[in-house]
């Protein structure tokens, strides 16, 4: 009888146990970075970012629908490499995730976002920056970083009216991102009087550039600006010093790195370099960022390389979105989506009618004594 009772328990524990699996739903939300390659350390700075914020959401636990919600990353790898990325979309589209969070790098987000696209999959980036991604008339298409035009922009002030720059060498690895900012930086720099004295171009993965830099010496320029990432950043900031190129260098928030001076060999000297990072919190918000950092730390075991208060947030947003909505099938959620207004560790998150930011901040920086210090935070 006793043996008899406790199948009939075990049973009813079944029951019981299929019902609660029955009413709990799995929300997929997808991430791509690079995870390979020069750059995969920003690329996993930006999965932990993720990670973070999908453990909160599952601690806090959420409700769609009347049905219990857990969120599930999948994180993929695109290796900052286009091809790769329009193959990594196209597997997260037949996951059917309901939203994707990436990617990384304009040459990646761009190609990406036709797929999420013509699947019906909002998109945040948190990093990608090159105005093209938003201009294309996706309605899906977002991002929570200043783009290319107010990034550059601000550089091309800066370097005329603080730094007092009047002859200045331009540099780019010749991709989406380094390119895009490049050309935004010299049409602000132009407008406010500086004379551009060499365009030059390398790529994303060699470390030579004795023939590009001992062309640009014998322009005499007092600055010169690379669009790029810290991996080329550094050691052309190496070689600059081997040469005698004893310029300004500046850049955007693809160099604006913690790694960039271990990457330059300590070349580097006190406040030669002069960088911004795509967004950045102002005084009010500097509580939450710390917050954010000690426990990214304590979570991670390292400190924030770039991204991934941005792609905690983007997470975040996604999710505020699907509460609104009170439903993670994307053709109900992204209405609200684009009618976001939320408070982030980075800041107030609204969205143009492109998907770009409204009033996007960034973050201007130097590095004194190898290490990263903040100049001031603009719009």
């Amino acid at each position: 009888m006793q043996f008899k009772l406790s199948r009939l328990s075990l049973l009813a524990l079944c029951v019981a146990t299929s019902s609660a699996v029955a009413q709990e739903q799995v929300v997929k939300i997808g991430h791509v970075g690079p995870l390979s390659g020069s750059i995969a350390h920003l690329g996993k700075d930006n999965e932990n970012g993720a990670r973070m914020a999908i453990d909160v959401l599952n601690a806090k636990g959420m409700t769609l629908g009347g049905k219990k919600v857990k969120f599930q990353l999948i994180a993929e790898d695109d290796g900052a490499n286009p091809q790769q990325a329009t193959s990594v979309a196209q597997k997260l589209t037949d996951a059917k995730v309901n939203g994707v969070i990436g990617h990384l790098n304009s040459g990646t987000t761009i190609p990406a976002s036709k797929i999420y696209h013509d699947h019906g999959i909002p998109q945040i980036s948190p990093s990608a920056t090159n105005p093209k991604y938003t201009q294309q008339g996706y309605k899906g298409a977002f991002r929570v970083v200043a783009n290319d035009g107010q990034l550059g922009g601000a550089l091309g002030r800066y370097a005329a009216n603080t730094l007092k720059s009047k002859n200045v060498a331009v540099v780019d690895d010749r991709t989406a991102y380094g390119q895009g900012v490049a050309d935004e930086f010299i049409k602000a720099a132009k407008a406010a009087g500086i004379n551009i004295v060499a365009r030059q171009y390398t790529n994303d993965k060699t470390p030579d550039f004795n023939a590009i830099l001992t062309a640009i010496k014998g322009k005499q320029p007092d600055l010169v600006f690379f669009g790029g990432m810290d991996a080329v950043g550094g050691p052309m900031l190496r070689q600059m010093k081997q040469l005698g190129i004893n310029a300004k260098f500046m850049g955007g928030d693809g160099i604006c790195t913690e790694q960039l001076p271990s990457l330059s060999a300590g070349a580097m000297g006190d406040g030669q370099v002069v960088c911004a990072e795509a967004g950045g919190v102002e005084d009010s918000g500097k509580k939450a960022m710390d917050n954010f950092r000690a426990d990214y730390k304590k979570k991670f075991g390292a400190e924030v390389k770039l991204y991934a208060p941005y792609v905690y947030d983007a997470v975040m947003v996604m999710a505020d979105a699907m509460k609104r909505a009170n439903s993670a099938e994307p053709a109900k959620y992204l209405p609200e989506l684009a009618k976001t207004s939320y408070q982030g560790v980075t800041g107030k998150i609204e969205f143009d009618e492109r998907g770009d930011m409204k009033q996007g901040t960034l973050t201007l920086y130097t590095y004194e004594a190898g290490k990263r210090s903040q100049i001031a935070v603009v719009r």
